[in-house]
């Protein structure tokens, strides 16, 4: 099992969709949405995945994860089977020095929020930070998708 070093932005301008170099729209859902392990089902473009998370670390910045990726029609069939509350969201690849940023553009019921995520080699690891990048929201668990799926940005006052 490999170990996630990521930290986590709001995104304050759409001028990173001009740096991107792809995007992809991705819809996903969970099995377990359990803070201490996740289980999540997503479909990339045409590619199906199965994802375990653990809880995060007390910085927010680790945790484990494990993913394979698993036939379309799986997934698909696999969906059917998660708690309500599905992610559907497009994804841009932004390439700024050495490091990529998953730009996340949500819809539906999370219409409206825009997060950016990098990973890192280790948790000190320096990075330059884009213009379009806002407030760290690193280990606030509201952000997480399996929250996002559970209480969704358009319910946020």
């Amino acid at each position: 099992m490999s170990v996630e070093i990521e930290r986590k932005f709001l995104v304050n301008s759409d001028d990173f969709i001009a740096q991107a170099s792809s995007h992809t729209r991705i819809v996903q859902a969970y099995l377990n949405s359990n803070k201490q392990r996740t289980v999540r089902v997503r479909i990339r473009g045409q590619q199906g995945f199965l994802t375990i998370k653990g809880a995060s670390n007390e910085s927010g910045l680790s945790r484990y994860e494990w993913e394979k990726e698993i036939p379309l029609a799986e997934a698909e069939q696999l969906l059917t089977l998660c708690e309500p509350g599905a992610i559907d969201k497009v994804r841009y690849l932004v390439t700024v020095a050495q490091h990529i940023f998953e730009v996340d553009v949500f819809a539906g019921d999370n219409h409206g929020l825009v997060v950016a995520e990098v990973e890192l080699g280790s948790e000190q690891e320096c990075f330059e930070k884009p213009s379009w990048l806002g407030q760290e929201v690193t280990g606030q668990t509201q952000y997480y998708n399996s929250q996002l799926s559970q209480n969704p940005f358009k319910n946020w006052p």
